[in-house]
């Protein structure tokens, strides 16, 4: 697989075919894909719903600035933030590097003494905004996961957070939605899908130092 042609086959599709499912075991795919990715700390701070409910997706266009794709789409994969990140939550995560790795409690309690007290510090917008950094790696990964697969996507800022988490309960998990992205395939009559890329020369955008 050459991960470049892929990635220029990908664009922001904005018609999806609504006759077209993303089947089970590519979903399953891009939930361990969703799962691996890397995020500061390794705290995954990030869940993911994964929505496939023509009745809610129809609810969702509306605060979603009229976007047709959230009503199109295979699914809808939502990326939501934990409101709560405090010591327990961090203390959580250590059990499990114990539980999965056997490192010793010696050897982990400095760096989870360090981690509380530097999460402790911060005020709640700031943890907030650290944990929305991560929904944007998450983002950018399964972007590209779904470009190797071939799975359509379309990234979205364009929706009303709060109604998103009303009509989804998520304040119910103790979540908040950060960013939303429909998968599906492209619609046979999407003109977008045949426009060429619009970016910066490689020698504008990178810099190298040897």
């Amino acid at each position: 697989m050459d991960i470049v042609k892929k990635l220029e086959w990908r664009y922001a599709v904005k018609r999806f075919n609504p006759n077209r499912i993303v089947t089970k075991e590519k979903i399953e795919r891009l939930k361990k894909a969703f799962n691996l990715t890397a995020t500061s700390y390794g705290l995954q701070p990030i869940k993911m719903v994964v929505l496939k409910n023509k009745e809610i997706q129809s609810q969702l266009v509306a605060i979603s600035y009229n976007q047709q794709q959230v009503l199109q789409a295979s699914h809808i994969l939502i990326l939501c933030r934990e409101k709560v990140i405090n010591a327990d939550y961090i203390i959580d995560y250590f059990k499990r590097v114990q539980e999965i790795r056997g490192t010793s409690s010696t050897i982990l309690n400095p760096f989870k003494e360090q981690m509380i007290t530097n999460f402790n510090e911060k005020t709640e917008d700031q943890i907030a905004q650290w944990a929305i950094n991560q929904a944007y790696l998450v983002l950018g990964n399964l972007l590209t996961v779904c470009a190797a697969e071939e799975i359509d996507a379309c990234p979205m800022e364009g929706f009303i957070p709060t109604a998103y988490d009303k009509i989804l309960e998520l304040d119910k998990k103790g979540l908040a939605s950060v960013l939303v992205m429909p998968i599906g395939y492209r619609a046979e009559d999407d003109i977008f899908s045949e426009f060429k890329k619009v970016r910066k020369d490689t020698t504008d955008c990178v810099i190298e130092i040897e």
